[in-house]
């Protein structure tokens, strides 16, 4: 019996030092990214024109922009890619969709137990921000929808800009989460 004991303690030690490993540097990679969208929009932090707004592009797995959440006071970077490696590092900009300004639908991604924890605090009205090298825009939640986990409907043509950001959810879940909560939020006229 004293030997199952100590395997079992032996075994949470390990556990545990794999995980605090794996948060360590998870953080790390976060830091990182949040550093390089920094320096890229400050290094071409100017407004730019319309062409060249409708012409941007970052690269795979580049660290390009950076994701506010006033509310939760959050600032995330937004990383090319959906891969799990991007989303290890920060928000995940899905490549086939556009980016702020070029007026059609921008999708972003992130994990639900690391970048967007707390999101299901999230209310309607409240906004997520989004600075890029080009500019800054503002986004206000006008709904929310619950879809099962393999449903790709949520990404389509929607003739405006909205910004559709997903997670998994239940936000509390443990282990791989069946469904996706999604947020879609629309631009904020500026006044």
């Amino acid at each position: 019996m004293k030997i199952i004991g100590n395997g079992l303690i032996l075994a949470s030690v390990i556990l545990l030092a794999v995980f605090g490993y794996q948060y360590f540097t998870q953080k790390q990679e976060q830091n990182h990214s949040f550093i390089e969208a920094e320096e890229k929009i400050n290094e071409e932090g100017k407004a730019i024109d319309e062409p060249s707004i409708a012409d941007f592009k970052a690269e795979e797995n580049e660290a390009f922009a950076i994701l506010e959440v006033p509310k939760l006071k959050k600032s995330l970077p937004i990383i090319e890619g959906t891969d799990p490696d991007d989303l290890n590092k920060g928000v995940g900009h899905l490549t086939d969709s556009v980016y702020p300004g070029q007026k059609e639908q921008i999708v972003l991604s992130g994990h639900r137990d690391t970048v967007f924890r707390s999101f299901g605090e999230l209310e309607l009205g409240d906004r997520f921000i989004v600075k890029m090298p080009y500019g800054t825009y503002t986004y206000e939640i006008k709904s929310t929808d619950i879809v099962p986990e393999d449903d790709t409907t949520v990404i389509r043509k929607m003739g405006e800009e909205v910004l559709v950001v997903t997670t998994c959810y239940p936000f509390h879940y443990v282990g791989s989460a069946p469904e996706r909560f999604i947020f879609y939020a629309y631009p904020v006229a500026e006044s």
